[in-house]
């Protein structure tokens, strides 16, 4: 992949993640406006009060569900990384042995008249 595509790909990651925080955020609001809706007795600035702090705690847990996720990606991505390193050596090593073997085989079947 060259530094043009990788360039894209990362654009690419950062649009969708973009979208995806707004979409959330949009959510978040839209939970607010609707917890503030069973409560009819509340004066319009009280009203937007809890709608702030109400998406504000939203965000908040989601932000933290988000980095949990990332964080835990990242530990799965190391792990089937030296997972695939590990059974790659493996798979080497297997091949050459199989190619002594094959080799002495040879060797041995050439040596007898």
């Amino acid at each position: 992949m060259n530094t043009s595509d990788m360039n894209t790909a990362e654009t690419i990651k950062d649009i969708e993640g973009f979208l995806l925080w707004e979409a959330e955020k949009h959510t978040a609001h839209a939970r607010a406006r609707a917890f503030c809706s069973r409560m009819p007795w509340l004066t319009d600035s009280q009203r937007q009060e809890v709608e702030r702090l109400y998406a504000q705690d939203h965000l908040g847990v989601s932000r933290g569900f988000l980095e949990r996720v990332v964080e835990r990606s990242g530990e799965l991505r190391a792990e089937y990384e030296h997972r695939y390193r590990t059974l790659r050596s493996r798979l080497l090593a297997a091949a050459l042995l199989g190619a002594a073997v094959l080799a002495g085989v040879v060797a041995v079947a050439v040596a007898l008249p």
